[in-house]
């Protein structure tokens, strides 16, 4: 990724106004790890991608044993105990938020060269790959929200920001080993309301968390949201600015 220019920098309030209304097709699930992740062509996404210490270990398998439930509820079509009710709402992606915000782990992105690399990396692809509507990069984990350009897949864009910023940070931080944890958190927007309250999301996560003054946090311009809200098939006008 030398010599590259940032197309996200500069004037961003018409980042969506160039684009055709997408024709959406079929949704497909792929299975990659212990998460099912929803593909969509030309789709908009909420992703989290986290370092690989960010979680306990004792979390981790919680985590797993709460996908597993689900997958098998759903399989079999079985009732769901009040134990594995209460396994599933403790393990929500809500409260894994609330793990990630704590701080856990080595926290390398409080190191303005490593966030850096990875701000860096989101924006080179922007207007090329995807279209970037807020991201924010948080000590221990990356949010985006964005809109994959045709022919794009979200598996191979998210595999992109991971590897090359992994062999980057690795190098510049001095260390070997696993950077980011495999697994990755996405979520397919569906309206423009739901698209306003996942960049409003990204925008207050580092109030939420306690950050004062990060500066680690980007939205497009304030038409950007709208106009993507409207591309995604929103059932009313525009979606809730933040």
């Amino acid at each position: 990724m030398a010599n590259r220019k940032n197309s996200s920098q500069g004037e961003t309030s018409g980042v969506l106004k160039d684009g055709i209304r997408p024709r959406f097709g079929e949704v497909n699930v792929r299975d990659r790890g212990h998460l099912p992740h929803w593909e969509k062509e030309s789709g908009f996404y909420f992703v989290t991608f986290r370092l690989a210490d960010s979680l306990p270990r004792e979390v981790l398998m919680k985590i797993v044993e709460r996908n597993r439930v689900l997958e098998s509820a759903r399989r079999c079509g079985l009732k769901l105990t009040p134990e594995q009710q209460n396994l599933i709402a403790a393990y929500s992606p809500g409260k894994i938020e609330e793990y990630f915000d704590r701080g856990k782990g080595a926290c390398y992105f409080r190191d303005p060269r490593i966030a850096t690399l990875v701000a860096d990396a989101l924006r080179f692809w922007d207007g090329k790959r995807y279209r970037l509507l807020a991201w924010c990069v948080m000590p221990n984990h990356v949010h985006v929200v964005f809109r994959l350009l045709p022919g794009q897949e979200l598996a191979r864009v998210v595999h992109s920001w991971k590897s090359y910023t992994a062999n980057l940070a690795n190098d510049c931080l001095g260390r070997a080993g696993v950077f980011w944890q495999r697994e990755y958190y996405d979520r397919l927007i569906r309206s423009g309301e739901e698209l306003g309250r996942a960049v409003q999301y990204v925008m207050s996560n580092p109030e939420r968390a306690g950050l004062e003054s990060w500066k680690w946090v980007w939205r497009a311009g304030e038409d950007a949201c709208p106009t993507a809200g409207r591309e995604a098939g929103a059932t009313k006008a525009g979606a809730t600015k933040s």
